[in-house]
């Protein structure tokens, strides 16, 4: 697979690369001035499972809080920067474990050569993004609109001014809101390169449209064996991220821990509050990360112990109450009210 032959990138005490485990991101929606309220968000996103965190650095105030995040937190710190090089300058300076650039937009060569001095004086990786909104304007005239080719040879230009400058530490993101464009845009440069990607579907929308576009299009990435850390991009809270992530990464055999809960679709034969309960099974679920198991909640007693049989533990409704099975088997039958609390104290058991 691409992802076992990609070049080993640092960031902080974090490695991706040479088939290294696939890592989580998120970006924080805070101003990053505002440090205890970025820091909360953080740590609230490192709770989640969040593994590398990106902020945006707009002004020099927002570089130079980075020193004191850092301090309070215990994933890497990525500094996005846009136009401005003096701020990848101050944030690399202030502690930033890595930063994204697109070469394109900070100015003169001189400029670029600026960043990528400091970046080698602390060894700090760049990412170099290219998003096909932003797509120059020779590239969209060239394959006559934006295109996954257009994107892939702006990203390879961009990454060999770097090469050029002595510069090798880097990281590649290529992405776009087109969900189809933005795998083949993968597919075909993870032939083209030895870098490790960041895989994300951008502009993915709120959290129905983009859970399922991020889904369908790092699922199919991924899949394919490309990328070496992903964000799921959402219009909402940073921490239902996490969650999509996680999820797509178990659901691909890429992830192990957590336990996941199937459920049934509900029936007229459903006599109790499956949904209510299907959705209290999930909550409870986050309080044993250190469990690898399936957990079933189903609606009726008639396919319920059956379809149970492939978890690990489950269980199933009745008229007012219901049953706790275990691997297919029935090993109590309760109360609906008493459902819940079982099947905790037989998770604290496994």
């Amino acid at each position: 697979m691409y992802r076992d032959h990609t070049k080993e990138i640092h960031i902080g005490d974090r490695v991706i690369g040479g088939g290294n485990p696939i890592l989580i991101q998120s970006m924080c929606n805070t101003k990053t001035e505002d440090v205890n309220q970025t820091v909360a968000q953080i740590l609230e996103l490192e709770a989640a499972g969040c593994d590398i965190i990106r902020v945006a650095v707009p002004t020099m105030e927002a570089a130079q809080a980075l020193r004191s995040i850092k301090k309070k937190i215990h994933i890497p710190l990525v500094a996005d920067i846009h136009f401005d090089y003096r701020l990848a300058i101050a944030s690399i300076e202030c502690g930033a474990d890595k930063i994204r650039i697109n070469p394109g937009n900070i100015g003169s060569l001189e400029r670029v050569q600026a960043v990528v001095d400091k970046a080698k004086e602390y060894n700090v990786p760049i990412r170099v993004g290219v998003n096909s909104g932003s797509l120059e304007k020779n590239l969209v005239a060239k394959y006559g609109g934006v295109t996954a080719e257009g994107i892939v040879e702006s990203a390879l230009d961009k990454v060999s001014i770097i090469e050029k400058m002595g510069y090798d530490n880097l990281v590649i993101s290529i992405k776009s809101s087109d969900v189809m464009m933005c795998v083949k845009a993968h597919e075909i440069i993870a032939k083209k390169t030895k870098y490790p990607l960041h895989v994300g579907i951008t502009e993915a929308g709120t959290l129905t449209a983009g859970n399922i576009k991020s889904s369908v299009g790092l699922g199919i990435i991924l899949n394919e064996g490309i990328g070496d850390t992903i964000r799921v991009s959402l219009t909402g809270a940073p921490v239902e991220e996490i969650k999509t992530a996680k999820m797509i990464l178990k659901t691909l055999g890429l992830r192990k821990g957590g336990i996941e809960v199937v459920s049934c679709p509900t029936c007229g034969r459903t006599k109790i509050d499956l949904i209510g309960l299907a959705n209290q099974v999930e909550q409870m679920a986050a309080e044993f990360e250190d469990l690898d198991i399936k957990v079933a909640v189903m609606g009726c007693v008639v396919n319920g112990p059956g379809e149970a049989k492939e978890a690990d533990i489950g269980i199933a409704g009745g008229i007012g109450e219901g049953l706790l099975i275990r691997k297919g088997e029935v090993v109590k039958k309760l109360p609906e009210d008493q459902l819940l609390n079982a099947l905790r104290e037989e998770l604290k058991k496994m």
